[in-house]
């Protein structure tokens, strides 16, 4: 499917929400005999691509899963390079996304970064707040279980006067760290795997699950759009019955 292709979809069609999983880094690294830290920066590059392809398709919401919880259990050498990929990225991004309309966050529990990490990170979001095209959501010390566990804590402290009984679904859904954004529609995971890793586990109740083995560098512009062409056809029940 073209980008072309995509405009005679329906936007109700489209998905509003997209969240991947960036899986295949060091294996794409291995297999070409380089260090893992080449391999993290040939996927950085391609971040780049998929945000400005779903710009251009019209999906507002990407979210991509860049540093886990659990990522901290890495070789110290391979999270130190992650760590100064990362502040390469936003110190090196900004420009152009505030260029292409792009509106950053990034979610999770940043307080364990270095201080510099944390203050790039609040320069790169305060200068493209404004931008309306996208919004990219960078998943970064992240995980699913603490996102819940932070939400049920937040909405506490906001209601001390209020037992954990009155707490509902809609009003817990506010206090997660994406509660600005729609639910995930599609959930894309690259690397051969199929399993959503402590991923936006709430969020993505009723996604759409889209497995590819191509390793994160080499998921291409033609993979995405082919993701938001199966999306397109799929039949979004939400628990209710098949059709007679």
């Amino acid at each position: 499917m073209s980008i072309e292709l995509s405009k005679l979809i329906s936007p109700n069609a489209l998905p509003q929400h997209i969240a991947i999983i960036m899986d295949g880094n060091r294996r794409w690294a291995k297999n070409r005999f380089l260090p893992a830290s080449l391999g993290h920066a040939a996927g950085a590059k391609q971040v780049r691509e998929v945000v400005k392809t779903c710009a251009e398709m019209g999906v507002p919401y990407l979210s991509l899963f860049a540093f886990s919880t659990e990522n901290w259990k890495r070789p110290e050498d391979e999270v130190s390079s992650l760590m100064g990929l990362f502040m390469s990225y936003l110190q090196k991004e900004v420009d152009s996304m505030n260029g292409n309309g792009v509106r950053l966050k990034v979610v999770g529990d940043t307080s364990r970064f270095a201080p510099v990490l944390q203050d790039l990170i609040a320069k790169a979001e305060r200068e493209t707040a404004s931008n309306t095209k996208i919004t990219l959501t960078i998943c970064a010390n992240y995980g699913g279980r603490w996102d819940m566990v932070q939400a049920v804590k937040a909405w506490q402290k906001a209601h001390p006067e209020q037992s954990l009984q009155s707490l509902t679904e809609e009003a817990l859904s506010h206090y997660l760290s994406t509660h600005d954004a729609p639910e995930v529609d599609l959930l894309i995971r690259t690397g051969g795997e199929s399993r959503v890793s402590n991923f936006l586990l709430w969020q993505a109740a009723y996604a759409e699950l889209f497995f590819t083995d191509d390793l994160w560098p080499d998921f291409s512009k033609q993979r995405l759009q082919e993701a938001v062409e199966w999306f397109s056809g799929r039949d979004r029940r939400f628990g209710s019955s098949a059709p007679l």
